[in-house]
């Protein structure tokens, strides 16, 4: 690696900052934020540091480790592939396809060769038992955008640099760099907000980092935002306030949604939700006679218990008030590589409820079960039983609900692989760890981020160092598993075509094919000819790919609608190279109805499966509110789930893994500053440090996701040491939100108390 600055997009969260990495002899000086970068203009957070940490971490393992009588022991990456290959072939073989389970982490998704290898590796595994991070975050969303924009990734985006109103519900982008809001220095843009005379509102049970800069604030009691959304649509029509604007000739069934909020008046819900009704009814007529203006929810309001119907109705308020599709209010993006035209040219619109979990009946979505059920799959016998297990960038036992759980499961397994570069609390259970390069080591295009930022825009960054020769990136890793499965599975040899294909994966990897992406993008359509041997080679690897796989639809790709001729071309992967700041396409613009996807062109207002809530929503309305303390998780901004604590410099200082108590409720329980507390439910409890503190509303205590480093058997040293707690150990996996699937990580009860340690720990 050449010394000089090099210019890159931090993947560490959704941001998407472009960082000026400074190398000297072979080493990094320094990290900064890259000022001439469109979309992020010179900021990064604390995060971004972590990128030197990660790539010079000396517990990141790099070559293939097995676990044996004696402990972990070094193997080759050919005997790795081979024992692996052979666990799993023969345990399908004997149970049966579905007796693998496959479960996808986060990361995958900041990672285009992973995504890419991703379809093929699935496939030649060949299970139904499939799980990811989404159940546990985002689908509610993809949910609300399939049933009324039909398509699973077309998100509504706010469009936060021309708003003059942001009204921000459970989301705290001062620390998560926006989330399916792709808005670095979140900061300067808010500041700039209010510059030209905006406002901020934020509503949430915690006065987060977001909230102490807004111009309006209310406390709301968790899993009660399907309450006050519905009252803003009640008064919506009661005031005669809906005007939908740009979309008034796309909405279907509007009148359905009139109905559903009769009985929602704000009087009705002010009890649940803890919010008078004339701040609910000054909420909604805000958002209405406010031009320019965008509502938008996030973490705190998809993890609940009515997390699916919640952000169906923030939808719906968006477009009631005429803020869909408009310039300061929320758009649909435009990337340079679309995968919402590929996805849809391919007939991969997304999917829910085709078939249902073995144990629980609970619905797929896109081909995913609730990752709430694994540990069922895996404890419950019967045919379909989960008797081996592979973990891609994900540690489940601390990011989902019920971990200790999880891993009595995990213990209970036949064979386990697990795809990552640290030995943690949910890769410890695992018989072979394939460790692949870190991210500084492998190419990067945001393939997914793109598609939710606040302004189009495209960045490609080369390797910034090269891997070891014994190294193997995670494309590769997922490419030679799956070739090897289809082969055993085949009796050993394929069919010709079908091995070059594979080969010719192996031997053109990822950066071919996003360059064709590219190039037959809106943006690329007269960047020029492929090269016949890449066309051919191409060819051959969509062969190989799932025929409902988004990148079938690079062979028939061609420009989709009009506005793809407005747009500027001459976009491929050359054109990045030679672009490493990247390239500002533009602000975001309407795209209605050319960007609608259902099946009859209109926007559906009133999903079937959302009016049929309305009856839970109703019976819980006519019920007394919960009783004792409602559990709810944060987010820090030195901290990302919780695969970034074996960093020092992320997690020195004060420490953050606290139970933040209001003074009220500390007082009831005789809790002072510096005592622990022993939080528990049902048989499961942990024992955190407390901090007192207003910011958090009354009947509500929250404790950080991702912690929980306390496990034996890990090589993480620095998180260790920082151990925390894991608030998944409290939370039970049995309660999800019924409309969605999704896990209910916020507003689950709990019972707080002094923690009193035994005469031995008193003692030492």
């Amino acid at each position: 690696m050449e010394n000089g600055v090099h210019y890159r997009t931090c993947h560490l969260c959704e941001a998407m900052c472009g960082v000026a990495i400074e190398v000297n002899n072979g080493k990094i000086t320094s990290i900064k934020g890259d000022d001439q970068d469109p979309l992020s203009l010179g900021h990064i957070c604390p995060k971004a540091v972590a990128l030197q940490d990660l790539h010079e971490d000396p517990e990141r393992l790099k070559k293939p480790i097995r676990k044996t009588a004696q402990g972990w022991e070094e193997l080759s990456w050919e005997d790795a592939f081979d024992l692996v290959a052979e666990k799993l072939h023969g345990i399908r073989k004997t149970y049966g396809r579905n007796s693998i389970g496959v479960y996808l982490g986060n990361p995958n998704v900041h990672n285009h060769g992973a995504l890419m290898t991703t379809m093929p590796f699935l496939r030649a595994i060949g299970t139904q038992n499939r799980f990811s991070a989404t159940s546990n975050d985002q689908l509610p969303h993809m949910l609300a955008s399939l049933e009324m924009f039909g398509h699973q990734i077309l998100f509504p985006i706010p469009d936060i640099d021309h708003t003059d109103l942001f009204i921000c519900i459970g989301g705290n982008p001062m620390a998560s760099n926006g989330s399916l809001m792709t808005v670095p220095d979140i900061r300067g843009r808010l500041k700039a907000l209010r510059q030209r005379g905006g406002q901020l509102v934020v509503i949430d049970p915690r006065r987060t980092e977001t909230a102490r800069l807004a111009d309006n604030f209310h406390f709301i009691l968790p899993g009660t935002d399907a309450f006050l959304l519905m009252a803003m649509v009640h008064t919506l029509f009661e005031e005669n306030l809906v005007d939908p604007g740009a979309a008034e000739r796309l909405v279907k069934d509007v009148d359905l949604l009139r109905l559903a909020a009769l009985s929602f008046s704000p009087e009705a819900v002010t009890r649940h939700t803890g919010i008078e009704a004339e701040a609910i009814r000054q909420l909604a007529r805000q958002l209405a006679k406010t031009p320019r203006a965008a509502l938008y929810t996030r973490m705190g309001t998809s993890t609940q218990a009515f997390g699916g119907t919640t952000t169906w109705l923030a939808y719906c308020l968006n477009i009631l008030t005429g803020k869909l599709d408009v310039p300061g209010g929320v758009l649909f993006t435009q990337p340079a590589v679309d995968l919402v035209a590929l996805g849809a040219m391919s007939g991969q619109r997304g999917h829910f409820g085709k078939r249902h979990s073995r144990v629980r009946g609970l619905p797929e979505f896109a081909g995913e079960y609730p990752a709430s059920t694994m540990a069922d799959e895996m404890l419950t016998p019967g045919e379909g039983q989960v008797r081996a297990f592979v973990t891609v960038a994900g540690n489940p036992v601390l990011s989902s609900p019920n971990g200790q759980r999880l891993e009595s499961a995990l213990e209970g397994l036949d064979f386990m692989v697990s795809v990552d570069y640290y030995l943690n609390e949910t890769t410890r259970h695992a018989d072979v760890i394939l460790p692949p390069t870190a991210a500084l080591e492998r190419s990067h295009y945001d393939l997914i981020f793109s598609q939710f930022a606040v302004r189009n825009v495209a960045k490609y960054s080369e390797a910034l160092f090269p891997a070891a020769d014994d190294a193997r990136h995670d494309w590769q890793i997922l490419l030679e598993l799956a070739h090897r499965l289809e082969q055993q599975r085949k009796g050993g040899r394929l069919p010709l075509r079908s091995e070059m294909g594979w080969r010719a994966f192996k031997k053109l990897g990822p950066d071919p094919i996003l360059d064709l992406l590219l190039r037959t993008g809106p943006y690329g359509a007269d960047a020029g000819p492929v090269r016949p041997f890449a066309q051919t080679a191409i060819e051959l690897v969509m062969d190989i790919l799932p025929e409902r796989n988004p990148l079938k639809g690079l062979a028939r790709l061609s420009p989709l609608n009009r506005r793809w001729d407005e747009l500027p071309k001459g976009l491929s992967l050359s054109a990045l190279k030679a672009a490493p700041h990247g390239i500002d396409l533009g602000p975001l613009q309407p795209a209605l109805p050319e960007r609608l996807f259902t099946r009859d062109g209109l926007i559906q207002m009133a999903p079937r499966r959302y009016l049929a809530d309305v009856e839970r929503m109703q019976a819980t309305l006519e019920s007394a509110p919960a009783d004792g303390l409602l559990l709810i998780g944060r987010r820090h901004v030195r901290s990302n789930n919780s695969w970034m604590h074996n960093s020092q410099r992320l997690v020195k200082g004060k420490g953050r893994c606290t139970l933040l108590i209001h003074p009220d409720d500390a007082s009831k329980r005789a809790l002072n500053p510096g005592d622990h507390a022993e939080v528990s439910v049902q048989g499961r409890d942990v024992v955190i440090p407390v901090e007192i503190t207003e910011d958090i509303m009354p009947g509500v205590v929250s404790i950080p996701h991702g912690w929980g480093h306390h496990r034996s058997g890990t090589g993480q040293s620095v998180a260790s040491s920082h151990a925390g707690v894991s608030i998944n150990d409290l939370l039970d996996d049995a309660l999800v939100d019924p409309v969605s699937g999704t896990s209910v990580l916020n507003g689950q009860a709990v019972d707080v108390r002094v923690w009193q340690p035994e005469p031995q720990q008193k003692q030492a």
